[in-house]
């Protein structure tokens, strides 16, 4: 699966290193509490990546489903190891492996699956 490598290198000290994962055309829509992040292509997502607040911010798979190209995971995100949020994201990846279309949805206000930190 590419989307916990995609959240792996989202966490890291380096999140460009997602830019490897994603194709030239990458599109991409992110739910986020305060506005939706949008783009067309893997230089907007770097103009994402370039515009979040740097903190130690992990995100803890909880569920994970690969229907032919396209792979979903929902899971909880920790600032400093404490939950903030939950998310559900789902990537269509192509032929070459690499992420095409990627789509999340981040919420403050309900989690869908019970989380207890390990």
């Amino acid at each position: 699966m590419m989307l916990p490598r995609y959240m792996s290198c989202m966490d890291s000290t380096d999140p460009t290193t997602t830019l490897e994962l994603l194709e030239p055309d990458f599109r991409f829509l992110i739910a986020l509490p305060a506005g939706d992040a949008t783009g067309a292509s893997r230089d907007d997502f770097a103009k994402y990546i370039a515009g979040r607040n740097a903190v130690a911010r992990e995100h803890h798979l909880l569920r994970s489903s690969v229907d032919g190209d396209t792979e979903t995971v929902y899971g909880v995100v920790t600032e400093q190891g404490r939950p903030v949020g939950a998310f559900l994201s789902a990537a269509v990846i192509s032929e070459n492996g690499l992420i095409s279309r990627y789509q999340s949805y981040f919420t403050t206000a309900f989690q869908l699956v019970d989380w207890a930190p390990r």
